[in-house]
């Protein structure tokens, strides 16, 4: 079987590829169905994209290796796409895109766009082996046929979510080229305590800004019977390693002190914990209590222990035992070396013909739809070269 291109993966970025790089295309992928992480993703809605994509918000050896595809091939070339096929979709917070029915209607959109080019795509179907061939590649498919293909597209993404099929497989092939991967972890992942300390207050929420070595996010907080989850920590947790702290501010957005000190004043009788539990979950306010003095009453407050207080409040250093890893993990961090690829063409500098697309590479994004834009702007870059 000859084809000019075949595609392993049959995600995002793989379908995204595969509908767009002309010529005769095959796409494998050893799911029952095609773009199954898409169908799980926001809540069963799909996050496609953010309003406010750009480089600053990926994770890289080379911080600027992501702009030229994100350049090329921006958020609203992907919302152009949807409005074309007549997808509803809405800004749920934070310049986040989602479809207003359901994240099989992105589903469907590839697999048109797909069908419209020709794409032979060949389900339930693994690749044994790929060698490399003087006029381009040799695939052994799990069912013994031989596929032959000028170029080949890996579109396998990373070791997050295993139960949906997920491996290491674009690391193997990248190996087997001699092509670097970067260290890898889980991304976008709740953290674990070995102690169970958040176990009283499992299922509380709240806004906080939590911080790990990298940016600050101002999210919501969940506290878990394991640790800490919702966004403000999933963010957090890309920019964690093992034995390092992570500082949580409760009440970012509140003048704790300024509270307080008024308070003080025209409220004198009330309790500490009273005042405090009208800006933060009262359940959390109990639980801190074991932690910062916030007995007494308000007319008691010294400006001193305001500050304290305040202080407290606003710089929670936490030492996570470690994250809940790749089985809850939203996706992979690091991957193939950014600099054995071509930003222009996710070509492999030293594999004429070898392409790496999506979460594989070592490009992390945010949550919020900034790995899904990763991965169209990564496939549109190769499908526009083999296309071109």
């Amino acid at each position: 079987m000859e084809y000019e291109t075949v595609v392993i993966g049959a995600g995002a970025a793989g379908m995204m590829c595969a509908a767009h790089a002309g010529g005769r295309v095959l796409v494998v992928d050893h799911a029952k169905a095609p773009g199954e992480k898409i169908r799980i993703s926001g809540g069963g809605r799909c996050n496609f994209t953010n309003m406010y994509c750009d480089a600053g918000a990926f994770l890289s050896e080379n911080p600027h290796f992501a702009k030229s595809a994100l350049a090329r091939y921006t958020q609203w070339d992907f919302v152009a796409l949807v409005d074309q096929h007549g997808i509803p979709w809405h800004e749920k917070t934070l310049g986040q895109l989602f479809c207003d029915t359901s994240a099989k209607d992105i589903i469907a959109m590839l697999r048109k766009l797909m069908q419209a080019a020709g794409v032979d795509l060949r389900l339930q179907t693994g690749v044994q082996r790929l060698e490399k061939t003087p006029d381009g590649f040799k695939a052994t498919l799990s069912d013994g046929t031989s596929v032959r293909a000028a170029n080949v597209v890996i579109a396998t993404g990373g070791k997050s979510i295993p139960k949906m099929g997920a491996s290491g497989y674009a690391y193997d092939i990248a190996r087997q080229f001699d092509l670097r991967v970067t260290d890898t972890a889980p991304a976008l992942v709740p953290f674990t305590f070995s102690d169970k300390r958040f176990a009283d207050i499992s299922g509380v929420s709240c806004p906080a800004r939590v911080t790990a070595q990298g940016p600050a996010f101002d999210e919501a907080l969940l506290f878990t019977h394991r640790g800490l989850s919702g966004p403000a920590a999933l963010q957090a947790s890309s920019y964690w390693s093992p034995g390092e702290t992570i500082r949580v501010h409760l009440a970012p957005d509140t003048d704790v002190a300024a509270i307080l000190k008024t308070k003080r004043r025209t409220d004198g009788k009330k309790a500490i914990t009273t005042e405090l539990a009208h800006h933060l979950p009262a359940r959390l306010v109990d639980h801190l209590s074991a932690r910062i003095d916030l007995s007494g009453r308000l007319g008691d407050l010294s400006d001193a222990r305001i500050a304290t207080i305040c202080d407290r409040l606003s710089g929670w250093d936490l030492s996570p035992t470690d994250t809940e890893g790749y089985r809850t993990a939203e996706v992979t961090r690091g991957g193939i070396a950014t600099d054995t690829l071509d930003a222009k063409t996710m070509m492999a500098r030293a594999v004429p013909g070898l392409f790496f697309v999506g979460e594989a590479v070592d490009v992390t994004g945010w949550l919020g739809g900034y790995n899904f834009q990763w991965a169209w702007s990564s496939a549109m870059a190769t499908a526009r070269h083999l296309s071109a």
